[in-house]
């Protein structure tokens, strides 16, 4: 697997054979589009809808968004932020990592995760977070199996829905 970052035309547009990629990533993923409600029709997620979503993400300064690539194929999406908007908390977050839901179950998830920990880890960052939307068990179960533990559970900041946060230490040999 190789990791890139998103790369933008100079037009600061997503290059129109990657937003194919990408929104059809996206739109394998309608069960998670369901629970998270970020699209109006999961079933029906649109090039623009992807790009809007994208551009939201790419405002934050500390945002960086990260395709995952194997055997040329774009497997997977993640967005993680070197610094959490709030300044009490010292640890980069993972905001979403998406891998395309006809290639589920083939260890594309694990491997993404582990080298997006390994790039923290080679930044001196000594632990992670994210957030999983409490309806969406799944997910939960993924990343407590990579080692992540439930430390909080409040609305997320963008929408107010539940969600369990967990953290990760980096150090932790065992991980």
């Amino acid at each position: 697997m190789i990791l890139e970052p998103l790369r933008l035309a100079p037009d600061h547009d997503i290059p129109g054979p990657l937003l194919t990629e990408l929104t059809a990533l996206y739109a394998s993923n309608h069960e998670f589009h369901a629970l998270s409600g970020e699209f109006p029709d999961p079933e029906d997620v649109r090039p623009e809808q992807v790009a809007a979503a994208l551009a939201d993400d790419l405002a934050h300064p500390d945002a960086e968004v990260l395709l995952a690539r194997s055997e040329g194929r774009l497997v997977g999406i993640a967005i993680t932020l070197a610094h959490h908007p709030d300044p009490a908390d010292p640890d980069p977050w993972i905001g979403l990592l998406m891998v395309d839901a006809t290639l589920h179950g083939r260890g594309h998830g694990r491997r993404f995760a582990t080298l997006i920990e390994d790039g923290f880890r080679r930044t001196g960052r000594t632990a992670v977070r994210l957030a999983v939307l409490e309806n969406n068990p799944k997910a939960l179960a993924f990343w407590t199996t990579l080692g992540y533990e439930v430390i909080a559970h409040r609305p997320d900041r963008d929408l107010g829905r539940p969600c369990a946060v967990l953290r990760k230490d980096l150090n932790d040999p065992a991980m």
